[in-house]
């Protein structure tokens, strides 16, 4: 008889990710992440000792997963902002299990929007906005936090199936309030 395929840590997190994708994140446990895996328990308790271990590095797997999403902007051609606001709606749209995991559960680690803005994480994003907004540091982070707040405010309705998705109202109200965070940064000055 051959021996059984051996369960990876990767494999664990893959699945569990699948999980979190498909029908949320409250659902990740041993039983639900070894049905995915076609094995027994033991391989998913045998690479993290407790649950929360796993759901917190499926939430990093999770968060890197939406960060890429975020850069993969369509329509560059409309501007890098519209494109990476009407991407995190859209990541709402199409994710809404990961996206409630990553910003309306108790994963999050950030304590305050200022601690946000200035992680790791979100460098590309700020990078790419002052190459094309032109302004100090600070004015490209002001401005992303009020196209953020906006953003998340359409896309938490979103994702809690209360607002159906019009990609076209959106657009165009994410641009109106891109360019009053401009303008308004401008004449701080």
């Amino acid at each position: 008889m051959p021996p059984k395929p051996k369960i990876t840590r990767d494999m664990v997190i893959v699945a569990a990710f699948e999980v979190a994708r498909k029908t949320g994140a409250e659902n990740i446990n041993a039983r639900t992440v070894s049905k995915k895996l076609n094995c027994s328990t033991q391989p998913v308790m045998y690479h993290f000792s407790t649950i929360d271990e796993l759901k917190k590095t499926v939430y990093a797997k999770a968060d890197n997963y939406h960060s890429e999403y975020l850069m993969n902007i369509e329509n560059p051609q409309k501007g890098v902002m519209l494109g990476i606001g009407l991407n995190y709606i859209r990541f709402a749209v199409e994710e809404p299990h990961l996206f409630r995991f990553l910003f309306q559960s108790n994963f999050f680690t950030g304590t305050t929007l200022l601690e946000m803005i200035d992680s790791e994480e979100l460098t590309p994003v700020i990078s790419v906005m002052q190459e094309t907004i032109g302004g100090s540091i600070e004015q490209v982070k002001e401005i992303f936090l009020t196209i953020f707040l906006f953003a998340h405010g359409y896309a938490s309705i979103i994702a809690n199936n209360s607002l159906a998705y019009d990609e076209k109202l959106v657009a165009s109200h994410l641009e109106h309030t891109y360019k009053g965070a401009v303008l308004a940064t401008q004449e701080e000055a």
